[in-house]
Formats: C-alpha cells, sequence, structure tokens
C-alpha cells in the first residue's frame, strides 16, 4: 500500500499507482519511491505558461490596453507584460475607456523595455507601433516577433468627446486583434 510519510496515499501528482513520497518537491529534483514508475514523470513544459511582451513606445496606451485584454480572456495560458522604449505613464483616458470595459488598470505601471531585457525570456514580442517595430533591439531571450500597427489614441489632437472616442476606437481594435491573435493559436476564453 502506497504512503505519504508513512500514511497510505496515491501518487501526488497523477493520483494513480501505488507510490511512497518520500519527503521531496520535484523542484528538488527528488523522486518518488514506487511500484509503477512508469506513470510519474516530471510535469511537461508545455505545462508553463507562455510569455508575451506588447512593446510600443510610451507604454501609455496600446500596450497596456493589450496586456489587460490577453490577461482577461487568456490569464490561463499566458505570462503578460507590457513596457515602452520610452516609458511616459499610463494615460489617464486610458485608465477611463479599460475601466469602462470592466478592466481595471490599478496594478499596472508604464515601464522600460530594459527591465525585461535579460531578465525574462518572451515567447512572443508584440509591437503594438510602428516606432517600436522599427527601433525595438534584438535581445537573445526574445521568441517570435509579431507587429499589430496601431493608431496611438494619445496623439490625437480634438475635444475631450472627440479624444475619448479615439481611445475607445484603439481599445476595440486590440481587443478585436487580440481575439482573432489567440483563435490563430487556438487558445484563451
Amino acid at each position: 500500500m502506497p504512503a505519504i510519510g508513512g500514511i497510505p496515499a496515491h501518487c501526488v501528482f497523477c493520483n494513480q499507482g501505488e507510490a511512497w513520497y518520500t519527503g521531496q518537491t520535484w523542484g528538488e529534483q527528488h523522486e518518488f519511491a514506487t511500484k509503477e514508475r512508469d506513470h510519474l514523470q516530471e510535469p511537461e513544459t508545455s505545462m508553463r505558461k507562455t510569455r508575451v511582451l506588447f512593446l510600443c513606445t510610451g507604454n501609455s496606451a496600446r500596450s497596456q490596453m493589450a496586456e489587460a485584454f490577453l490577461r482577461k480572456h487568456a490569464s490561463d495560458r499566458f505570462e503578460v507584460y507590457s513596457a515602452g522604449l520610452e516609458p511616459k505613464g499610463i494615460n489617464p483616458h486610458t485608465v477611463r475607456v479599460m475601466g469602462e470595459v470592466g478592466l481595471s488598470l490599478a496594478e499596472h505601471r508604464s515601464k522600460p523595455l530594459t527591465e525585461y531585457m535579460g531578465q525574462v525570456d518572451f515567447h512572443f514580442l508584440i509591437t503594438v507601433c510602428d516606432d517600436a517595430d522599427e527601433n525595438c533591439p534584438f535581445f537573445p531571450a526574445m521568441g517570435e516577433r509579431l507587429h499589430w500597427g496601431l493608431e496611438d489614441p494619445a496623439a490625437f489632437l480634438g475635444s475631450e468627446e472627440e479624444t475619448l472616442a479615439k481611445f475607445r476606437e484603439v481599445r476595440d481594435q486590440i481587443d478585436e486583434r487580440t481575439r482573432a491573435w489567440l483563435a490563430a493559436e487556438d487558445v484563451g476564453d
């Protein structure tokens, strides 16, 4: 009969077979003593989340929106980040229009790309403005690079109502683009 610390139990990883837990974790690279080791394997790397970085110039609007939408639609599959080549702080209009669709940016902050260079390996780097696409440096921890050319709502000049309308338009484009990308990747909600 299997045991964990002398108490009868199933394998704690797959709940199958007979196993005796040795008191350590997979992360500590210890093994189970078992009668049938075939069903005991280290968790596959495919179980890890795919890391995505959204990049724009200021990390004030488009990349923040994209980060929030990808988290909303597929946080179970993706670790999502955003950054800017020259971060400027989050635009208040960005916060407002994202709040209108139920997404809070309270935990977001404007971050420089250098914060991640050499620190995080990304599976996808998605530039959301032409400037970032043209000026993003290469760094070794960058996987597939994609470009979503989106208009900068922060550069729009108009009345308060017109500016908010532009931010909403870009917000909705980013939501649609995110959903289309997830459908193409066959993941998400």
